[in-house]
């Protein structure tokens, strides 16, 4: 939107497609330093932290704040930050009906079933997603290779 803009190593990457985040996260996962062991996080995993921090979705940058940028700003603080706007942020999470889901009798299927193919979940919304949208549960879909949906990512590490 705003044309190419120079990199600047202490924001957030925005506008990458689930390829390039899981390039990002198997070169991070083998790294000796604080990168080490880092992943994707599941659907799951990224949703049960994203229950705690419910409040935040006030702090998120959202469509309402017409602030449609290139690049979001990065917070700081101790703990798990910017689950809510800004970015989509990609997991490693096809995307597919919920485990035991099943159509109600006389359903042709999964309302959006033809979308399910080759799509993974992203989390959390975007500057170009209305507040009202979104919740924790909330979950978007895009295509692999699909790069403009003011999409990121947030890595994740399995506890000791």
């Amino acid at each position: 939107m705003h044309g190419q803009v120079p990199i600047d190593p202490h924001t957030p990457i925005v506008h990458v497609s689930y390829f390039e985040v899981d390039a990002f996260a198997r070169w991070a996962a083998m790294q000796r330093d604080a990168w080490r062991g880092a992943r994707l996080p599941t659907e799951a995993e990224w949703e049960h932290a994203a229950r705690a921090r419910t409040g935040d979705i006030a702090a998120g940058n959202f469509v309402e704040s017409q602030a449609l940028h290139p690049m979001p700003v990065a917070r700081t603080g101790s703990g798990v930050q910017q689950l809510f706007g800004d970015v989509w942020e990609w997991t490693s999470s096809s995307y597919a009906p919920y485990p035991g889901y099943r159509a109600w009798d006389g359903a042709v299927g999964e309302y959006n079933g033809k979308f399910m193919v080759n799509q993974y979940v992203l989390r959390g919304g975007s500057c170009a997603t209305p507040r009202s949208h979104i919740r924790a549960s909330y979950r978007n879909f895009f295509p692999t290779d699909a790069r403009w949906q003011f999409s990121g990512l947030r890595l994740a590490r399995d506890l000791d």
